[in-house]
């Protein structure tokens, strides 16, 4: 029986890594939960699961709960209870869904405790690449992507010659505003940004959807999982959301990774791989999804996914700035306070001004974060 613990359980991939677990409870045990401030749906949680340990954002939390969990669970709170739920539950597979760059102290516990990671938040390797590939490398520790896109690269990878790859090509769907100029982006609301055509994610991965900063995201991360430089790794847009990602090999076949848009294929491909089980997913029909789109990306209708590569490219601590100015400047426009086009002048603004250091350590990454998230809810 694999023991997960689950870091960010009460969010979009946290629920549905857990729906996914108790459709198999001979399979898996949960011995570790972390929340951030959504203590009802973890109280449900773990009354279904009976984790020995559960984390929430504060003490104030902690012990609001203490008395609400059952008999014999250990209550933990803040990033010292991420930490430890993710490092000292006893978990041999841990599956880190929390959003931002609050995962990678925790992401970095597990890998020291030598538990497999199900990676599902992007920003980890984002802004510390480096760092958590050579700690896994070191540990033995697998880092199976959850990401539909990644899961998707990693599956068609399954049995080929690496040396063979001549590029990856991640799809997108182009969010909420795919449709829209970039002149009637001007007056967008919060509430038009969150409604995503095909997936149902968090507001904060909904609105970096629609900025173009996930894909951004993802094909940084794809650097690091796949060790390949960043002009061989594309994207493209797909309206359709079918196709999740592609490789392209030496001899022109392109071999992709299909299916309609539901997370628990790719989560649940991660828990068990290699063995693949039955899905409570609903099967493709090719025929009644009829036709297929796609469309090169343009980066001047999304200059975020521009500024990835060219900090990706620069390397050392320039993803970290791009990820803290935009989780800041996404903060702010959710609470009204910049509008849409805003957060793509913040992020440049914030890179503009950083000056890059080469390979940083864990230190000099936490610093630099700071600094960027200062930086970006200061600029008007």
């Amino acid at each position: 029986m694999r023991k997960i613990a689950v870091l960010g359980c009460t969010g979009s991939i946290g629920t549905q890594t857990l729906d996914v677990v108790s459709r198999d409870p001979e399979a898996y045990e949960v011995v570790g939960l972390a929340a951030g401030t959504n203590v009802e749906l973890l109280l449900d949680q773990a009354a279904v699961f009976r984790p020995r340990i559960v984390s929430v954002a504060t003490l104030e939390l902690a012990e609001d709960i203490r008395s609400r969990l059952p008999g014999g669970t250990k209550v933990v709170f803040g990033e010292e209870g991420l930490i430890e739920v993710a490092a000292g539950a006893g978990a041999d597979y841990v599956v880190c869904a929390l959003v931002g760059s609050l995962g990678l102290t925790s992401t970095l516990a597990a890998i020291e405790a030598g538990a497999a990671i199900g990676l599902a938040n992007k920003e980890t390797l984002v802004t510390a690449g480096h760092i958590v590939m050579k700690r896994a490398a070191d540990k033995g520790v697998p880092i199976l992507p959850v990401d539909s896109e990644h899961s998707a690269i990693f599956q068609c990878l399954n049995g080929e010659n690496r040396g063979a790859v001549k590029r990856l090509v991640i799809t997108a769907s182009g969010g909420s505003f795919r449709d829209r100029t970039r002149e009637e982006l001007t007056n967008v609301t919060v509430e038009d940004a969150l409604k995503h055509p095909n997936w149902s994610m968090g507001a904060k991965i909904t609105i970096d959807s629609a900025t173009m900063v996930n894909k951004g995201l993802e094909v940084i991360e794809a650097h690091w999982l796949f060790d390949l430089p960043y002009d061989r790794i594309d994207v493209v847009l797909h309206p359709e959301s079918i196709v999740h990602s592609m490789v392209e090999f030496a001899d022109t076949s392109v071999i992709a990774q299909l299916g309609n848009p539901d997370m628990r294929v790719p989560i649940q491909y991660a828990l068990t791989y290699p063995e693949r089980k039955p899905s409570p997913a609903s099967p493709l029909d090719l025929v009644k999804a009829g036709a297929l789109h796609f469309r090169e990306m343009d980066f001047e209708r999304y200059p975020c996914l521009r500024l990835a590569y060219e900090a990706g490219r620069v390397g050392g601590t320039a993803p970290t700035v791009f990820n803290a100015a935009n989780e800041a400047a996404v903060a702010r426009f959710l609470r009204g306070e910049i509008p849409f086009l805003a957060i793509e002048t913040i992020i440049e603004r914030v890179l503009a001004k950083h000056t890059v250091t080469p390979l940083p350590e864990l230190a000099a990454i936490l610093d630099t974060d700071a600094w960027a998230r200062r930086e970006a809810a200061a600029l008007k």
